[in-house]
């Protein structure tokens, strides 16, 4: 076992002691197929949450995104999310010949899944904001590859933004039907949908 898989396991193991990290799979099961899992983003800690909540087999094979100038400001950051969770890199201050997606469209064509999040920054407001068109324009360039709506409850209380030290506070994440992009279907009409799609996993307070 290398110093990366053992330290996996470790943050694995403090982020379901922290927030449960449970993963409930109402519309597919857990399965080694390539998807695009897209959920809504309040806080650091989301892609780590559902990282922690799919089965070990499936963490090998699911990268998420991350913003170059946060995760690579320290060695550490820059380790862990390099050398533990295989993170795709973005840049968030591009000059205009950059192409935003092609870091994630080169992780897809190597027969990766991703974690992503459509609204582009994090939101404290409850619901997602607009989805930008990313999700998109990957749903085009790859058909077969399964758009997994998914909503993350209580994360936002575990780990405030512009807060340091995590709260324990159950968490869980919610998968839901895979989405597809219908034929001529228009990109403002899809990213609603898929919005939609993400809202719908939301856990019903009784």
């Amino acid at each position: 076992m290398t110093r990366a898989d053992l330290a996996g396991g470790v943050l694995a193991f403090i982020a379901r002691l922290i927030t449960g990290a449970q993963g409930h799979w109402k519309g597919c099961p857990p399965k080694a197929e390539q998807r695009i899992y897209f959920a809504n983003h309040q806080s650091h800690l989301d892609w780590v949450l559902i990282w922690a909540a799919l089965p070990h087999e499936l963490r090998a094979v699911t990268r998420p995104i991350a913003a170059k100038d946060y995760w690579t400001s320290t060695p550490l950051k820059q380790w862990i999310t390099t050398e533990v969770f295989n993170a795709v890199y973005v840049n968030r201050a591009r000059t205009d010949e950059q192409d935003p997606l092609e870091p994630l469209v080169q992780a897809l064509a190597n027969g990766d899944s991703l974690v992503i999040f459509p609204e582009g920054t994090r939101s404290n407001k409850g619901e997602p904001q607009a989805f930008k068109s990313g999700l998109y324009h990957l749903a085009q360039q790859f058909p077969g590859v399964q758009l997994i709506p998914a909503w993350i409850d209580n994360v936002q209380r575990v780990m405030p933004k512009g807060e340091v030290v995590p709260v324990p506070i159950l968490c869980t994440v919610t998968f839901g039907e895979p989405l597809q992009l219908a034929e001529g279907e228009d990109k403002r009409d899809f990213l609603v949908r898929a919005r939609a799609a993400v809202l719908a996993q939301r856990p019903v307070v009784h």
